[in-house]
């Protein structure tokens, strides 16, 4: 008996070692003995736990198996494991405290089936899963999303409202509108006529106000000037005698009326007289540069032979600054002459001025007792430059040409005198 009890008790020990054993390889793994658990990918899986070393079991019969400890290394056990779709391996798994692994995540939806509030945006698209719908179209084509049906390729804008747009030109009537070419004028409305003509009437005397305007006008439009102009005063040399020779004019007056008065003579050195005329006349300005001239003529002559003369004539400024002057003069006598002139400063500097001049004579019938013919009697063309000291005084020089025509040439040549003549000048032009 006491042989038996000892094999008993040092049997029991190794046959309690056995069914432990046992019990861990059956017992742990009694869940998943229906299916074949999927393969975890290596990375996911948790490094299993250090095995802990078997406790002591109490003692117990041979027969009885001992119970199954569940190890820590696997935190699945006891949990059922359907077989997961091959697609994906981890559809069914809480993963939102695992983060995804991107190189086992399928291509087609690494997020499929997985719950991922806590994971992080993945870095390919930053804008994945937010609302872009109120974002601005890309600049790429600016008429994306608009109805270009009915657009012709040519414009771009078409079938768009562009009333609003600036650059349209306002429809402003200009002189193409009206016939004659004159700019079309629309009447005023006839509530500013019904009103007085000046708005200070309204508050003040009208008669008071009229003597004020004309006194204004005194003041400030009417102004009275008097000028002297010398246009010549110069000494002449050629072949024939030395000569001197004046040409001067002057008025006084306002812009509108003035009284003119004009001279010119010849003689020579030696003391002799040529000739010598005076002008008084009324001037009248009918546009801007422009006089209409009426008054009478007084010619002097060595041999006491003067004569009177009734004139008309025009004074002014054409067009690009050429100084006109024209006159017709009917005598006592009858005999009707005219005379014509033109003059230009071309300025080189603002001191030298190159000034050429024409004049040309004409007579309506002969002239005997004046030794003048009938036509065109003379042309006279001069080529002058002065330099301006001042603007009011200036010296010049230059040459001149002369020639008597028709009948007057041939009283030149009975007198015994060429009638073409060439001569140099000298003298000064000035004003006050």
């Amino acid at each position: 008996m006491s042989r038996a009890l000892f094999a008993a008790v040092a049997v029991l020990p190794l046959m309690l070692a056995a069914g432990s054993a046992v019990a861990q390889t059956h017992g742990g793994h009694g869940g998943h003995g229906a299916h074949t658990a999927p393969t975890r990918p290596p990375q996911a899986r948790p490094a299993p736990a250090p095995k802990p070393k078997p406790r002591a079991a109490a003692p117990r019969s041979a027969t009885a198996p001992a119970p199954a400890q569940t190890p820590a290394a696997d935190p699945h056990a006891g949990h059922a494991m359907a077989p997961a779709a091959a697609v994906d391996p981890r559809a069914g798994h809480d993963m939102s405290a695992i983060q995804a692994d991107p190189a086992q995540t399928p291509a087609a939806d690494p997020h499929a089936g997985h719950n991922m509030g806590v994971a992080p945006a993945a870095t390919a698209d930053p804008h994945a899963g937010h609302d872009m719908s109120g974002m601005q179209a890309a600049p790429i084509d600016p008429h994306a999303g608009h109805n270009m049906a009915q657009t012709p390729a040519a414009d771009p804008h078409a079938g768009h409202d562009m009333s609003a747009m600036a650059g349209g030109a306002p429809n402003i009537p200009t002189s193409v509108d009206a016939v004659g070419g004159r700019m079309v004028e629309t009447p005023p409305p006839a509530a500013a006529r019904a009103a007085p003509a000046h708005a200070a009437d309204l508050l003040f005397d009208p008669v008071v106000m009229a003597a004020s305007r004309k006194q204004l006008l005194v003041e400030n439009g009417d102004i009275r000037s008097t000028a002297v102009l010398i246009d010549s005063i110069e000494a002449s040399f050629g072949d024939g005698e030395e000569t001197y020779s004046w040409n001067a004019q002057g008025w006084t007056g306002g812009d509108i009326n003035r009284f003119w008065w004009k001279t010119e003579g010849e003689g020579a050195f030696d003391g002799k007289l040529h000739e010598a005329e005076v002008q008084a006349l009324y001037s009248r300005a009918i546009a801007p540069f422009w006089d209409v001239q009426a008054g009478v003529r007084q010619d002097f002559r060595p041999d006491g032979d003067d004569t009177t003369h009734l004139t008309v004539g025009v004074q002014g400024v054409a067009p690009y600054w050429f100084e006109m002057n024209a006159a017709a003069f009917l005598s006592t006598e009858g005999d009707l002459t005219a005379r014509a002139e033109a003059e230009y400063d071309q300025r080189i500097t603002q001191k030298w001025i190159l000034q050429p001049a024409v004049e040309v004579a004409f007579s309506a019938s002969d002239i005997p007792e004046l030794e003048i013919g009938s036509g065109l009697t003379s042309v006279t063309a001069g080529l002058r430059l002065r330099y301006e000291i001042r603007k009011e005084f200036a010296p010049y020089v230059g040459v001149e040409w002369s020639r008597s025509l028709g009948d007057t040439a041939d009283y030149a040549k009975a007198r015994g005198e060429d009638p073409e003549d060439f001569r140099l000048v000298v003298g000064i032009k000035a004003w006050f």
